[in-house]
This record gives C-alpha cells, structure tokens and sequence, in this order.
C-alpha cells in the first residue's frame, strides 16, 4: 500500500519508556514507526531510562540475556530475567514517586504492568509505550519496519530520527520542557527525563506541556 505523502511518520528506535525528547518529536508527527531491524547498540535509550531521584538521575536498565556488547537484530533482543529487574525498578519508582502528585493514579495499573512476564525486549518497550500514550493521550498509529534501510529520500514523508536521542546529550536549552519535580529543590532541575517523571508530576497536564 502506498504511503500517503501527506502524513508525516517519526522513524526511531524502540525504547524503554522513552525520553520526554522521544515525545516532543512525536507530537510533530502524525504516525510512529519503530524500527526492528536494525542491531542493538549499547549505551541508547533501547534499554534504558532515567528519573529523577533524591540524589539526581536514577538509571533504570533493562538486562539483556546475551548481554549489552551483542549484535543481535532488535526484534530478537531477549531479556535476562535472572535477577528479577522488573521488581527492582518498581521499588526504585515507588522509592522515587510516592510523593509525587499523581503517582497515586497509576500506581496500580502501572506496578501490574511490572508484573507482567517478558522475554523480548521490543515487546516490554511496546508495552511501556503503549502505557504511557494513552495516559498523556496520545492517540497515533504505530507500526514497525518491515526491513532495514540505512536511509531514506530527503522528500520521504518519513523523519528518521534513529539515534539522534541519545542519553549522553541531556541539556537545558531554550525548548526544554519545563515542570516542578519531586526533588528539584535538592538536586535542581534535571532535563529530559522518562516520560514517567513527567506523568508522575503533571499527570493529565503532561501532554500539553510537551506540546
């Protein structure tokens, strides 16, 4: 089927409950395609977030069964489920957002979704995306690459932005979402965290902030 050229697809990398940049790409577009073709690369949000905590940002890092130096195509990636990470980063949330505004929402549906098995990491990542879309409202098709093309016509209707979000450039610049956070007064204002950090702060208010 043919594209249609006049809606505008995000091409980017899964990830785990992806960056507040991760959205704000987003809203500019009116689908989401996530490649699963390409190899995992270590040191990326595939498999990581972060949140703010008492003492600045948490890492949140998802175990992988062959480790974090294989060359595995993403929608093969497996998780290592030896250690029970799923339950550490839930503590590790509650530890930092129980005083958080609106924590208290989600804390049920969200500590059923850690519950719930997982072996591939393209999966758990779908699940976290799918999760906090429909609570800041987002509402747009998602779908995954079919093959993997190293680039794309500069006419495309396609953006791609695979690895242009990267952990290691957290910056506060002029488009910076800004919000109050549960330990800003300790440890100052930490840039483009989880989407979570900002759920659990603004709740239904998150959207129109990334906007």
């Amino acid at each position: 089927m043919a594209a249609d050229a006049s809606k505008r697809t995000l091409l980017i990398e899964t990830q785990y409950f992806p960056s507040i940049s991760f959205y704000k790409a987003l809203t500019n577009h009116d689908n989401l395609q996530i490649e699963q073709h390409e190899h995992y690369q270590k040191l990326s949000y595939r498999n990581r977030c972060y949140i703010a905590g008492p003492n600045g940002s948490i890492l949140l890092s998802v175990p992988l069964a062959r480790g974090k130096n294989q060359r595995t195509v993403m929608k093969d990636v497996r998780i290592s489920n030896a250690d029970r990470w799923q339950a550490l980063h839930w503590k590790t949330l509650v530890s930092a957002y129980r005083r958080s505004p609106w924590f208290e929402y989600y804390e049920d549906e969200l500590g059923a979704l850690y519950e719930k098995p997982v072996s591939f990491l393209l999966d758990w990542n779908n699940t976290c995306l799918e999760w906090a879309n429909r609570i800041i409202g987002v509402q747009m098709p998602i779908a995954f690459t079919e093959e993997y093309r190293k680039s794309y016509e500069a006419d495309s209707h396609i953006t791609d932005a695979r690895d242009v979000i990267r952990p290691s450039e957290k910056e506060i610049g002029e488009d910076t979402v800004r919000y109050t956070q549960v330990f800003q007064d300790r440890v100052g204002f930490l840039p483009d965290m989880s989407i979570l950090d900002l759920i659990f702060c603004e709740g239904k208010r998150s959207l129109e902030l990334i906007k």
